[in-house]
């Protein structure tokens, strides 16, 4: 089924430690008991059991916390009584490790009351996702679509690329943009960029019009909020129109790099004779903004991407060969080629992807084979 949204790592992981987390302290203290006991009379090794309520103090919570100190005190106290230890000695050693336990309970609190911030944080920008980047539809007329997209920031779920589509009477309209930089700068731009796009798209009588609106929006939220730097950025955005009558795509490029066409098993950019500037500078030159009508029929794709995608480079330096990758995998589902480019752009980055990551592959479906005719019943003899 087409993805509609981001690619998030798998939480197995992250539960693993925090399992492992959980039971590290319990294991400390049942380590240093074995070790003590089995040493001689003269050795010991109970002042350790301060290395449990430490430990807690990571991932449990305050009572959690307690409990485990509370244990290691009668452990040290067992232990104490067995090796003959004075009372003077015993009561100094149940001191300091009270003391730490007291240290360990207040770090787990503070820890606990960030993490419940941090838990309230996440739960915003969830919805922040959900209302700035909606995940798109399997199907939008006769085309369909598959999306990938990586924040580059860590724990993110948004960053400065965009994406959306919409269903008008008779097409389809797409938008895939970046907005230059990252941070919430780059979110704020973005989310401005898709408020325009969004009240607009059914509307605009064509592609110029609706790259026109783009411009205004960005423009009159700079004069209405002057402490943004949002007229400081601009944005590289690529729109396309799919008429559910015609066998064409039609693209507008503002400064956006060229999709990739596969048509008949072999892949090629689109060639865009005259783009557009970015959106925010196109005040710098009078141009028209023009539009290019490709033939995108029964069996075709095209891959939008933007630079996250073809400017990932290895440990030489050496740009992603997108084209490439994309021509062998002609033969895969539509389903199955972004998965495998997310992978393979992992793989090949030298450092991680460090950049914010969005491609839409758009796919119109082969068309079904007519079903033959009856024929004709054989007259009678």
């Amino acid at each position: 089924m087409p993805t509609g949204g981001h690619r998030l790592p798998s939480p197995r992981g992250t539960r693993t430690q925090f399992t492992i987390g959980l039971a590290l302290p319990l294991f400390a203290l049942a380590l240093v008991v074995v070790v003590d006991l089995a040493t001689s009379q003269g050795q010991h090794f109970d002042r350790l059991l301060v290395i449990g309520p430490a430990l807690a103090a990571v991932t449990w919570n305050t009572r959690g916390t307690v409990a485990i100190g509370l244990l290691a005190m009668v452990l040290r106290l067992v232990l104490a009584v067995a090796q003959g230890d004075p009372a003077q000695d015993i009561l100094a050693a149940e001191a300091v490790l009270a003391a730490v336990i007291a240290a360990a309970v207040w770090v787990s609190r503070v820890r606990t009351r960030y993490e419940q911030d941090l838990r309230e944080v996440l739960a915003v920008a969830e919805v922040v996702q959900r209302v700035l980047l909606r995940p798109l539809a399997p199907r939008l007329g006769r085309v369909e679509l598959h999306l990938l997209y990586v924040a580059a920031a860590a724990k993110a779920r948004i960053g400065g690329d965009f994406y959306e589509a919409v269903r008008i009477p008779g097409a389809v309209r797409i938008m895939l943009g970046d907005v230059q930089g990252k941070g919430l700068g780059a979110v704020e731009s973005a989310s401005v960029l898709l408020g325009a796009y969004r009240g607009f798209v059914t509307e605009a009588p064509d592609l110029p019009a609706l790259a026109d609106r783009l411009e205004e929006g960005l423009e009159r939220y700079g004069a209405w909020d002057p402490d943004s730097d949002v007229a400081e950025r601009f944005a590289t955005v690529l729109l396309l129109e799919l008429p559910d009558d015609e066998d064409v795509v039609r693209l507008l490029s503002c400064g956006h790099p060229a999709p990739l066409l596969q048509h008949d098993g072999h892949v090629r950019p689109v060639v865009l004779s005259d783009p557009s500037l970015p959106v925010n500078l196109a005040g710098l030159l009078a141009s028209r903004h023009r539009v290019e009508e490709v033939p995108f029929g029964p069996g075709d794709r095209l891959l939008l991407f933007t630079d996250g995608v073809s400017e990932t480079r290895d440990r030489a330096g050496v740009f992603y060969p997108l084209e490439e990758r994309l021509g062998g995998w002609t033969d895969r589902p539509g389903d199955r080629v972004l998965p495998l480019l997310h992978d393979d752009l992992a793989d090949y980055a030298a450092g991680g992807l460090d950049d914010d990551v969005a491609a839409l592959l758009v796919v119109r479906p082969p068309e079904p084979a007519a079903e033959p005719s009856a024929p004709a019943a054989s007259a009678r003899r």
